[in-house]
C-alpha cells in the first residue's frame, strides 16, 4: 500500500517511526519544513513532485489550523479507493470531507508514547469507509501500541482529553513531583530514580495484578501512617480529583472549538 503523510511533525515522525518498523507499506512525506530525511521514506517539500502519483491512504498530520489552506490541494492524488486518516486533534470529519470530498475518513487520536510502541489511540471513521480502510488504520495504530475504536464522534474529541492530550498531564505530575522531592533533600538523579521508579513500579503493579486503584491505593494506606497525611494533603476534599476533572475538561472544550 502506498501512503502520504501530509505533514511530519514530532507526532507524524513518531508514528511513522513504528509503521516503518512494523508494516511493509511505502511511505512518502510532503513537508516543506522537515529538513532531515527521514530513512526508509522519500521526503518532497512541494506536492508538485509528485506528478501524476496516486496514493491508497493519505495521512493528515498537520496542525487543524492549516487543514482548510492546504488539504484541497490533495483532492488529486488520492486513488478512486483511496481514503483520508487524520491525526489533526479536534478536526472533525465534516471538515476534512469539505476539505477532501468524495474520500471516506477516520479520525485518529494518538499520543506520544506511540514514539515508543506504547501508545493509546482511539479511532473513529465516517460511515462510508470500508473495514478494509479501518482494518488498514487500525493496523498502523496498533503496531504504535493499543488501538481502541469509538461510537461517535464526540468519543474521539472525549479521548483527546484523556489519552491525546494526558502524556502532558503525567510529564508535569511527574516535573512537579521530582521537585518536590528534591525540596526534601535529594539531588536531580536521586529525585528522579526514586520518582519515576515509584511511578513505573505503581503502574505496573495495577496493569498485572488487574486490582482497582482504589484497593491498591487502600492497601498501602494504614490508619494514622504517612501515607495517609500524605493523601489528606493531595486529595483532601476532593482537591485533586477536582483538578483532574477540570484539567481533561479544559483539553475536550478546546477539542470542541476545534472542530
Amino acid at each position: 500500500m502506498k501512503i502520504l503523510l501530509v505533514g511530519c511533525g514530532k507526532m507524524g515522525g513518531a508514528l511513522l517511526t513504528q509503521w516503518m518498523r512494523a508494516t511493509s507499506h511505502t511511505y512518502t512525506i510532503i513537508d516543506p519544513f522537515l529538513e532531515a530525511p527521514v530513512e526508509g521514506a522519500r521526503l518532497f517539500k512541494d506536492i508538485n513532485a509528485l506528478g501524476d502519483e496516486k496514493f491508497d491512504l493519505l495521512i493528515v498530520a498537520i496542525k487543524p489550523q492549516m487543514i482548510d489552506e492546504i488539504l484541497p490541494a490533495y483532492q488529486s492524488v488520492l486513488s478512486e479507493t483511496g481514503a483520508v486518516a487524520s491525526i489533526a486533534a479536534g478536526c472533525s470529519v465534516k471538515r476534512l470531507q469539505l476539505a477532501l470530498p468524495g474520500f471516506p475518513v477516520v479520525r485518529i487520536m494518538p499520543n506520544l508514547p506511540s514514539a515508543i510502541g506504547a501508545g493509546v489511540a482511539g479511532l473513529y471513521a465516517s460511515a462510508d469507509a470500508t473495514d478494509h480502510h479501518k482494518d488498514t488504520v487500525e493496523d498502523l495504530m496498533q503496531a504504535a501500541g493499543t488501538a481502541v475504536w469509538v461510537d461517535d464522534e464526540d468519543q474521539i474529541d472525549r479521548v483527546t482529553a484523556v489519552a491525546g492530550s494526558g502524556p502532558g498531564y503525567v510529564f508535569e505530575i511527574a516535573r512537579a513531583y521530582i521537585e518536590a522531592a528534591k525540596d526534601l533533600g535529594f539531588s536531580e538523579d536521586q529525585a528522579r530514580d526514586l520518582v519515576l521508579g515509584t511511578l513505573d513500579g505503581t503502574v505496573r503493579m495495577i496493569l498485572e495484578t488487574g486490582e482497582p486503584p482504589e484497593t491498591l491505593r487502600n492497601s498501602v494506606t494504614s490508619k494514622n501512617g504517612t501515607t495517609e497525611a500524605g493523601l489528606k494533603a493531595l486529595n483532601g476534599e476532593g482537591k485533586l480529583s477536582d483538578l483532574l476533572k477540570a484539567t481533561t475538561e479544559a483539553a475536550y472544550k478546546r477539542a470542541i472549538e476545534l472542530r
